[in-house]
């Protein structure tokens, strides 16, 4: 029997966490607003692969399709090709067919780990930052690389398991400060930059991983306790149980406070980035090419 893990249960995500975009919604405007370099990750995102305008797509947990979605960049670079796009969140794919550009694409609900595509449909399969949302990963992966055609290339943006470590020590002593004797609970990422790479060298023949770190700088408490409350859903499961959410919230508040009048703000350190994967094509094409010929003349 596995232990509860918030951030893979069905009905968390599908009823609270992701029941509405409000919450995704804040927390896309947060980095927007607080990151520091300023970088398009979108489309620094799309751009690890060398597109040729007639690709077909399939992006999966791809959310309601605003807050600077893939739906506009993936048209602009495969204007020639196909585009499919859906999310567990039945919710999240209706307000998807509602964008702009729904019109050009497919949109539906569906789960990554049984995908009603045909064997060798798909250039392209897109899985953002939903990876860790996946109760079965391995299983996840065997469905994408098999609607993937043999030159395809998954491209799967993460986090690191390290990534936002203020946040984690804040929770640690304000757990301490409430006085309890257990430790806030934090599950095992199913699926990080660090354990992604070998998850994904499982399936495919070549992965690369491209890093993207970048800081959080809040001026001020109120844009850092409106995110935390954004993932209340997922983060409270795993207070110690005599703990509630707001006295947690309020110790929260007094420490972030603290930290922000003897250093003018907070910061907070992000490693987010992008594992490209494929059998024989993207950026291993030429490589594979020549070891598929070395191994043809053994």
């Amino acid at each position: 029997m596995t232990d509860f893990n918030p951030r893979t249960d069905r009905d968390i995500l599908t009823k609270q966490a992701y029941a509405t975009d409000e919450h995704l919604a804040l927390r896309y405007r947060t980095h927007e607003l607080y990151s520091q370099p300023k970088i398009d990750f979108h489309k620094w995102v799309i751009e690890c692969l060398t597109w040729r305008g007639d690709e077909w797509v399939l992006d999966v947990g791809a959310g309601p399709g605003s807050y600077g979605s893939y739906f506009e960049l993936v048209q602009e670079h495969a204007p020639r090709g196909r585009h499919a796009a859906g999310d567990l969140s039945f919710s999240m794919a209706q307000k998807a067919r509602q964008h702009p550009h729904a019109g050009h694409m497919f949109v539906l609900a569906m789960d990554v780990q049984a995908l009603p595509f045909p064997d060798d449909t798909f250039d392209v399969v897109l899985a953002n930052h939903m990876l860790h949302h996946v109760p079965d990963v391995e299983q996840a992966l065997t469905e994408i690389r098999r609607v993937l055609r043999p030159s395809g290339c998954l491209v799967a943006a993460s986090n690191s398991q390290d990534t936002m470590p203020e946040f984690d020590t804040l929770a640690r002593r304000t757990c301490t400060l409430l006085g309890s004797p257990k430790q806030f609970k934090t599950p095992p990422d199913s699926f990080t930059l660090e354990n992604g790479t070998v998850l994904l060298g499982r399936h495919f023949r070549a992965v690369a991983r491209h890093d993207l770190p970048s800081a959080l700088h809040f001026p001020e408490v109120e844009p850092v306790l409106a995110y935390l409350n954004s993932v209340r859903a997922i983060r409270e499961p795993q207070l110690p149980e005599e703990i509630s959410w707001a006295d947690f919230m309020d110790t929260m508040e007094k420490q972030i406070l603290r930290l922000i009048r003897h250093f003018g703000e907070l910061q907070v350190h992000k490693l987010t980035g992008v594992l490209v994967a494929t059998d024989g094509g993207g950026f291993a094409a030429d490589y594979l090419r020549l070891l598929n010929g070395s191994n043809s003349n053994v």
